[in-house]
């Protein structure tokens, strides 16, 4: 049963768009969050370390993926968003202390909503001129 989801995933992940995979991303650096958040709650800190480190290894690659050429003021914006929740969620693990991961939360939850308006409205303005 593993087998076929985690080939189905591979799937999607092949067969997507770059906005697609974007807002993938997002989701999985938002889920990671609360999972991180739940952890320290639960004083579990091996699965806060783990949550803690796959929300960063997002973030990174979200980071690694800004065109600055392209993106100009807005990559700049969101390259220092992105190192704005690196820095908090090192102080949440260090701390053991959920409020900076919620900071990181908004931010993530904000940003996916953006984008994924975004998309949107890429997709509406595709299908009128197509």
């Amino acid at each position: 049963m593993n087998y076929g989801l985690g080939a189905y995933k591979k799937t999607s992940v092949n067969t997507a768009s770059k906005e697609q995979i974007l807002l993938m991303l997002y989701q999985a650096a938002i889920k990671n969050c609360k999972k991180a958040i739940a952890a320290i709650e639960a004083k579990d800190l091996p699965a806060k370390g783990e949550f803690i480190g796959k929300l960063q290894d997002i973030v990174i690659e979200l980071n690694n993926s800004l065109d600055f050429e392209i993106g100009g003021t807005v990559a700049t914006e969101l390259s220092s968003l992105y190192d704005y929740m690196l820095y908090a969620s090192t102080q949440a693990n260090i701390k053991i202390d959920k409020q900076p991961l919620e900071g990181c939360l908004n931010v993530l939850i904000t940003l996916y909503e953006g984008w994924n308006e975004a998309v949107k409205s890429l997709k509406a303005e595709g299908t009128k001129n197509g």
